[in-house]
């Protein structure tokens, strides 16, 4: 088997089994939620196949709407964003770099990832949101949905980032 395989397999189920247990139990201000799973996604190296990013988007986002009761729309965002992953990732990629580049801290550089990491999880939140709710009839709290759960999801994205570049340097 495959170490890549294997390493997107752990870590697809750690990231659901804590999106499952912790982050779908978070509610800051009754609109904020993180979306942890989100990181997966974004963790794809620069010539991975769009198939399989598609693919893999497509299970995850699938099985988080079996743990939290949102038919579809977890499915339908991860996939949208699976899609997008690819082109918005080369934005951010230095001019130099290798062709098989994971995107990190490391990698993109310090703002250059913050600002990935920002478009990739405020596009996936205005694709959840908009396909919960279905209207924009309480526009106010679709907004504060959106940029609250974008920022919550991205420092926690960012923490997570930091934490395990500093064990890659040791």
């Amino acid at each position: 088997m495959n170490f890549e395989l294997i390493k997107h397999i752990i870590l697809f189920v750690l990231l659901l089994l804590g999106q499952a247990l912790v982050c779908n139990h978070i509610h800051l201000f009754d609109c904020a939620t993180p979306f942890l799973y989100v990181y997966f996604v974004l963790m794809f190296r620069i010539n991975y196949p769009r198939w399989g990013i598609l693919a893999w988007a497509f299970v995850m986002g699938l099985g988080v709407d079996v743990f939290s009761n949102t038919p579809g729309v977890a499915a339908a965002s991860m996939t949208l964003l699976g899609f997008v992953q690819p082109s918005l990732a080369q934005l951010f990629v230095p001019r130099d770099s290798q062709e098989n580049l994971t995107p990190s801290v490391e990698s993109f550089g310090e703002s250059k990832f913050v600002w990935y990491t920002f478009f990739s999880v405020f596009l996936y939140c205005i694709v959840f949101y908009t396909l919960e709710a279905f209207n924009l009839f309480n526009w106010l709290y679709w907004l504060g949905c959106i940029f609250g759960s974008t920022l919550l999801t991205v420092l926690l994205i960012l923490g997570i980032e930091h934490l395990t570049g500093s064990f890659r340097k040791n």
